[in-house]
């Protein structure tokens, strides 16, 4: 219970913050960012979970800028023992921003300035530099990647400064020169490593995948996690294509199309580019290995995606949305074609021998980035398996890790968030 409290208290706050940042777009949530949670004391021979905030060196005007013009940033943690030749890396999730008025918003928080970033975050989940919480990958270098651009890292500088307004559309040059930091410090002799992101870090993961196992050496073991990053083009409830509009004003005013997947773009209709911006379009045009963390309930997707407040204005999904245990029969009838959409999207997907799938029945959004739903006693389980288990599981080639779940409410393991209760 108490796990469950502290998981709650993260999750509202994420979202109670940036609702208030993005009130002006349906789908501009900011989600999961990072832990609040006191420090633990650590003996001074083990890594400390706290990291702090290096920003970017050597910028200049025309280089790597956050929406505000600020320094990127990133939280870096030397690995060590076996695992000093090793990387994880792990972009943050933020949600988008789609017009000059909600990436303005966006630009006075940590989700578009280095300014508002704090100075140092807990490495939990993936990144958590314990044995206990993280088997298989405690002891490599860990990098956090903060998100400041809005663009999924896919923006391009040649849509700045519309309407005489000052923001900085930098997310392909904040990648690329991350990158060439990361290469700098160890990243270039990297051994194995794994490309991970949550939500629109996700996302971000899926879309720079290849380029992310081309830059490293040809002998190391590359590979990628996204984590409730496969965002569905679905209509919503009121038949809408809510999303797609939403995907397409962000690409337009970001310039993300010359960062999408190029046979994706080539077999679009004039207009239709932004399409490539959702991974069913390109996700099987990855070449490198891939494992899909993803709730099938993902209450991100069901509140913004599917079931918009402008698609419900009499309110009747407001407690289902809120609780999945307050929906009717008929409701959760609803949801399930949902989730049998996204089934049928990845049936052919996950055939890959190289593929690995973790797709729970949870009312959850990203599950990656905290321990006690990544590797935890508590945590969710398929086939008796935890999520940090299966992707060692994948990553280790140890065993074949297609695990999906059956509908809710059959797994009693779920963290199935409540957001009517705070505290």
């Amino acid at each position: 219970m108490a796990d469950q409290r502290l998981l709650r208290r993260l999750m509202w706050w994420t979202i109670a913050a940036s609702a208030a940042v993005f009130a002006i777009s349906i789908v501009s949530i900011s989600l999961i960012s990072y832990s609040l949670t006191k420090p633990s004391h650590h003996p001074t021979t083990q890594p400390t979970p706290w990291v702090p905030l290096t920003l970017l060196s050597n910028a200049h005007p025309r280089g790597p800028l956050c929406l505000d013009g600020s320094l990127p940033g990133y939280h870096f943690q030397k690995g060590f023992g076996s695992g000093s030749h090793n990387w994880v890396l792990h972009i943050e999730g933020g949600g988008w921003c789609d017009s000059i008025e909600s990436c303005s918003s966006r630009m006075r928080t940590a989700l578009g300035s280095s300014k508002y970033m704090g100075s140092q975050v807990e490495f939990a989940g993936i990144l958590s530099p314990e044995s206990s919480q993280n088997p298989d990958f405690f002891n490599w270098n860990k990098v956090k990647i903060r998100y400041c651009d809005g663009g999924s890292f896919a923006g391009h500088p040649e849509s700045e400064f519309k309407n005489g307004t000052k923001l900085f559309f930098r997310g392909q040059l904040i990648w690329e020169a991350l990158m060439d930091e990361l290469l700098s410090i160890g990243l270039s002799n990297a051994r194995q490593a794994l490309l991970s992101g949550c939500s629109a870090g996700g996302l971000a993961t899926l879309i720079h995948c290849d380029d992310f196992h081309e830059i490293l050496p040809k002998t190391a073991t590359v590979k990628c996690l996204a984590d409730a990053g496969f965002f569905l083009n679905e209509k919503d409830i009121g038949g809408n294509r809510t999303i797609e509009s939403f995907y397409q004003d962000v690409v337009n005013l970001q310039g993300i199309a010359k960062s999408l997947d190029k046979d994706c773009i080539a077999r679009m209709e004039p207009g239709q580019q932004a399409k490539c911006f959702f991974p069913q379009e390109f996700i099987e045009n990855i070449k490198t290995s891939i494992f899909l963390v993803h709730p099938a309930y993902d209450f991100w997707q069901i509140k913004n995606i599917f079931i918009p407040d402008s698609s419900d204005p009499r309110g009747s999904w407001l407690s289902c949305k809120l609780n999945i245990n307050n929906c009717s029969p008929s409701q959760i009838e609803v949801l399930e074609g949902y989730r049998n959409s996204l089934l049928k999207l990845l049936s052919d997907f996950q055939q890959n021998k190289d593929v690995g799938v973790f797709i729970d029945s949870c009312f959850v959004h990203c599950q990656t980035w905290v321990s006690v739903t990544w590797h935890s006693r508590n945590s969710p389980r398929i086939n008796n398996r935890t999520i940090a288990e299966s992707v060692g599981d994948w990553y280790f080639n140890r065993k074949v890790a297609k695990h999906i779940d059956c509908p809710y409410p059959c797994n009693p393991t779920c963290y199935n968030m409540d957001f009517t209760v705070r505290g």
